[in-house]
């Protein structure tokens, strides 16, 4: 069975995809996820920032088994194509049947957004002394709008949306679209909430912009030499991992600053009692993208199509 993009579309919401990823964020920090490290390989089509590459990730989990495989290319921005495109294969665990190929880029675009809004949920009430009221965001691409309808379902208090882009008059489009205003990086980062989701391969945000009490959703960057927030904003911080041994070995926002991981989410999720979250500091929550919320997503989606047709 293939699975088009459209057709994932049709099915996946973040209703279900949100309390979904936040189990599967707990399964992995539990321990209950057979997940190897994320093989990467270059592409080699071209030079610098137009190098594409390309990801494989396999994931064992409950009643299936997955592999996404994935690829990465900045420079199609110039092409009008997507960065990133992905299949996801999605097998039976009990028999190694093959249930579904779909399309992955959807499910990227949104499970990536529905960690960021599991995160916020499980952190927000623990960090801030009354619920936050004001989201700025680095970037304009696809992200960016995922995220904001995300944690729109998490989120109800949110009632200002800054946005600051390289490219102003995308900013200004994303803004007209959503209720929100076009603004420089220096505002978009003096807000509750800082999400940073850029393709730049040097720091985008400075600690210097932020408040005291800052919570950044760090969601770009995804690579050892790659980073978005400078020295002093990842130093500042306490810092939340998507997952401790992926952003330990694939986030250049970590690796190049020397900052520590102090938990994962998914341990925040599972015990909120027992997590010593600062209110007075900022927060850092970085994520690098986890086969688990590939799988995870593609096993609704194809749940969904098999209530439909009777299955």
């Amino acid at each position: 069975m293939y699975v088009s993009e459209q057709e994932v579309r049709a099915v996946l919401t973040y209703e279900k995809l949100i309390p979904a990823i936040r189990q599967a964020l707990i399964d992995y920090s539990a321990g209950r996820v057979n997940q190897p490290p994320r093989m990467i390989l270059r592409a080699d089509n071209a030079e610098g920032y137009r190098n594409g590459w390309f990801g494989v990730m396999p994931v064992v989990a409950g009643d299936v088994m997955g592999v996404k495989t994935v690829t990465f290319y900045a420079g199609n921005d110039e092409l009008g194509l997507h960065t990133h495109m992905a299949i996801v294969e999605l097998l039976n665990r009990a028999t190694g049947e093959p249930l579904a190929v779909m399309d992955g880029r959807l499910i990227t675009e949104m499970r990536t957004a529905a960690v960021s809004a599991a995160a916020f949920s499980g952190i927000a009430p623990l960090h801030f002394y009354s619920p936050p009221t004001s989201l700025g965001i680095i970037g304009s691409g696809v992200q960016a709008r995922a995220h904001i309808e995300a944690l729109k379902h998490v989120w109800p208090e949110m009632d200002e949306i800054r946005i600051s882009s390289r490219n102003a008059a995308n900013a200004r489009r994303l803004a007209g679209e959503t209720n929100g205003r076009a603004v420089s990086t220096e505002e978009a980062a003096a807000t509750d909430v800082v999400l940073v989701v850029t393709t730049s391969p040097v720091p985008v945000l400075k600690g210097c912009w932020l408040k005291a009490n800052a919570l950044v959703i760090a969601v770009g960057a995804s690579g050892a030499s790659l980073r978005e927030l400078d020295d002093e904003a990842m130093l500042s911080s306490y810092v939340i991992a998507e997952g401790r041994s992926c952003v330990e070995r694939e986030s250049g926002d970590v690796l190049l600053s020397g900052a520590k991981v102090k938990a994962e989410i998914g341990e925040i999720l599972a015990n909120p009692g027992a997590a010593d979250l600062p209110r007075d500091r900022r927060i850092v929550f970085k994520t690098v993208g986890m086969a688990i919320e590939d799988v995870t997503a593609a096993r609704l989606v194809w749940q969904s199509r098999q209530a439909a047709s009777g299955d």
